[in-house]
């Protein structure tokens, strides 16, 4: 479902981007967020796993009366040259609400290692707005910072009453699947193998044919 969601993401052109964390600009963030839903940097590090579901639950809030727009921040590099709101995401998400003020009036949640910050839309219903801001800081792994950022996602698709089925992504696969499926393989060759060359035995190569030639 997700990765159908992606596709017409793509072809619309209303797709979900992943930016560079070093820009010309001072606020690449509010860049990003003038035109796009996500402000995703490189060095952030999300799974694909993570990215297609992040992606997937922005698409939801598109749909709904109040679409979200979220900057992850994951190092101090990605907010340009006003890096002295690093670590304060109340305070960035005060920021990009102005910066973006012209071109978008709806609610904004960043998302740093140690918490979130939520700003825009004055008239967003307290419930919403303790949805976004109530995920619990994390210990500064690339893991971490997905699951708090769909965690807060999630919470305000619940609370806005918005109903899409996805959950956390899971741990890494552990390589056993791909293991058994290269096994199953080469047992598959073998047997082929085996069962020519027995062919072969009862009855060699030529020994059906006749000669063309009389004696």
């Amino acid at each position: 479902m997700a990765l159908l969601l992606i596709g017409w993401l793509a072809v619309t052109g209303a797709g979900l981007v992943l930016a560079t964390p070093a820009q010309a600009d001072g606020d690449p963030a509010s860049d990003v967020l003038a035109t796009q839903a996500l402000y995703l940097p490189q060095d952030a590090h999300f799974r694909p796993s993570a990215q297609q579901q992040l992606e997937a639950e922005l698409f939801a809030t598109a749909g709904g009366r109040t679409p979200l727009r979220v900057a992850v921040i994951a190092s101090r590099s990605d907010l340009g040259s006003v890096t002295a709101l690093w670590r304060r995401p109340a305070a960035y998400a005060r920021f990009l609400d102005q910066e973006l003020s012209l071109v978008f009036g709806g609610p904004l949640l960043v998302v740093m290692p140690n918490g979130t910050g939520v700003a825009g839309d004055p008239h967003l219903r307290p419930g919403l707005r303790a949805a976004l801001s109530s995920a619990a800081p994390t210990t500064g792994t690339a893991t971490d910072l997905e699951r708090l950022t769909l965690t807060a996602i999630g919470r305000w698709l619940r609370a806005s009453g918005q109903q899409i089925s996805v959950g956390l992504p899971g741990r890494p696969r552990s390589g056993a699947t791909d293991i058994l499926a290269i096994v199953a393989l080469a047992l598959g060759g073998a047997l082929i193998a085996v069962c020519w060359a027995l062919s072969l035995r009862s009855r060699p190569l030529g020994s059906g044919l006749t000669s063309s030639v009389d004696p």
